[in-house]
């Protein structure tokens, strides 16, 4: 009898289960592919491994702005691209097995199934335990468009040994742009169609406007407010026009793995948007929980790992809700887009009274120094009445690397004033976060 099994090795999977592990609980994962699931085999880490390559090729090719003199001909070469994440991927993985190895965590490969609440089966062999918790993440959705098929999603578009002279992007969500950000830096031409009148929805209007006018700038033509009806081998066609391309990318989003897990079964509930969970990680099934894509709440990888945390917390006597405020984000294109917290336009759907202040990246010297003819900006939005931060929103290299600072400053419910007692070292991009914060207290 198992304290705990996992069914699913992504981040919300293994992390979870290598926590449960150092709880001194006695552990199983189960996995029917490779451990890291998604994120560590074809999502974040090898689409992030490619877009630093393409960076580096951005950089040599205008590194004459910084004073370096680079010999004609820069070349990108795909295949040690490839090999390059290959190698980042293996490395990463057999961190993940010292992991789980560490923690006394029992791995079996194979496809599991829920046979009860208590029970689930891999194969012909049944594994009993006091609670089973589902991370199995989620895959690329298919939409009903005749001949979707024939188009390629990001695990494909990983895989491929020569760069396209053109590419069709369907779906302007983050896989989208990452890969139009991708292609279009190497020199691919790029056209990204999109249903919705902008691109990342849910991000706040105003980076997003600003992320699609600078990816235009690189080379990527967007196609909004446009409809997909058919996809006929390299030819797209929309409502009021037709893409032809080399290659088509069906990004138009992720879908829950739901099927084959014995759900119905076990009286787990779900819908198409994936299982049902409360703030602690239960279904309505008790000792059955679940954490990340498959519920689908946030399809974030490090959403999933806390998510699955909590519910090992809860699980076994350490009472712990979660808290979706704070998450942040990030897009990873060139440049980058990272956020925390409530947009503009959540906040006046909700009716909340708020302050925001936007600054350009370049008052802080360190963008300047290191984004030769480059822009970015960052905006902060505070309650109207106490300057409590309530949302941080940014467009600029490495935006990713303090929006963490944003996410905290959210999630300890911290004001404008507070923050101006931090001390932010200098020279550094985050001064820009407290340069916005101190344009909120001016107002004051």
């Amino acid at each position: 009898m198992y304290d705990l099994i996992v069914i699913g090795a992504g981040p919300g999977g293994y992390e979870t289960a290598a926590h449960a592990g150092r709880m001194g609980k006695k552990v199983a994962l189960i996995e029917r592919a490779a451990l890291g699931g998604t994120c560590l085999n074809a999502g974040c880490i090898p689409t992030k491994t490619l877009l630093r390559s393409a960076q580096v090729f951005h950089e040599c090719k205008n590194a004459a702005a910084y004073g370096v003199r680079v010999p004609a001909g820069v070349e990108f070469d795909l295949d040690a691209v490839i090999q390059r994440k290959n190698r980042i991927v293996a490395t990463l993985t057999r961190g993940v097995e010292g992991l789980l190895k560490r923690s006394h965590v029992e791995v079996i490969q194979g496809h599991a199934e829920l046979v009860s609440n208590n029970t689930v089966a891999v194969g012909a062999i049944q594994y009993q335990s006091r609670n089973i918790l589902i991370a199995t993440g989620s895959r690329p959705a298919v939409p009903p468009i005749p001949g979707i098929e024939s188009a390629l999603d990001s695990t494909a578009l990983l895989s491929l040994t020569e760069i396209p002279k053109s590419l069709a992007v369907i779906g302007g969500g983050y896989i989208g742009l990452e890969f139009a950000s991708f292609f279009a830096t190497i020199g691919t031409r790029v056209t990204l169609i999109e249903m919705l009148p902008r691109i990342a929805a849910g991000v706040d209007h105003d980076i997003a406007q600003r992320l699609q006018q600078s990816l235009g700038k690189a080379g990527v033509d967007f196609m909004t407010s446009t409809k997909v009806t058919a996809i006929d081998n390299n030819t797209v066609h929309c409502e009021k026009a037709t893409v032809v391309a080399d290659c088509i990318l069906n990004a138009t989003g992720r879908a829950p793995v739901l099927d084959g897990l014995g759900l119905e079964r076990a009286g787990v509930d779900f819908d198409r948007r994936g299982i049902k969970t409360s703030d602690r990680g239960r279904t309505s099934v008790p000792g059955i929980w679940a954490c990340g894509d498959v519920t689908g709440r946030r399809l974030l990888a490090h959403a999933a790992t806390r998510e699955g945390i909590v519910a090992v917390n809860n699980m076994f006597g350490v009472s712990q809700r979660l808290r979706y405020d704070a998450i942040p984000s990030v897009i990873y294109t060139h440049p980058e887009v990272a956020s925390a917290g409530k947009t503009e336009d959540e906040l006046k759907a909700e009716g909340i009274g708020y302050r925001k202040a936007m600054v350009p990246m370049a008052t802080a010297g360190r963008f300047l120094v290191e984004h030769e003819g480059a822009t970015g900006a960052i905006k902060v939005l505070a309650g109207a009445r106490h300057g409590e931060i309530l949302g941080v929103h940014a467009i600029g290299t490495p935006a990713s690397e303090f929006i963490v600072l944003a996410a905290a400053m959210i999630e300890m419910e911290m004001c404008a004033a507070d923050i101006g007692l931090l001390f932010f070292p200098h020279p550094t991009v985050s001064e820009a976060l407290k340069n916005a914060v101190l344009a909120l207290t001016e107002q004051e």
